[in-house]
């Protein structure tokens, strides 16, 4: 996968936890709070996606390092 699919290729809502080393749950309530842009996919119920420009603005909002998660984006 080159750099620029890499980068258009949205996160889940797992892969965020991950990174954050947080419960699914908490952004879940960040996406609902509307703190954290994301978007469905899928019909039904379908999947949550953040695409990453919105999880660099969330962090950035906070104040938290991109080094400082505990897993590389």
């Amino acid at each position: 996968m080159t750099a620029v699919e890499q980068e258009l290729r949205a996160l889940r809502v797992k892969d965020i936890a991950r990174a954050l080393g947080k419960d699914s749950s908490v952004i879940y309530r960040e996406i609902q709070a509307g703190r954290l842009y994301a978007y469905r996919v899928g019909t039904g119920r379908g999947t949550i996606r953040i695409p990453r420009a919105a999880f660099r603005a969330y962090l950035d909002a906070r104040g938290i390092p991109a080094s400082e998660l505990e897993v590389p984006l």
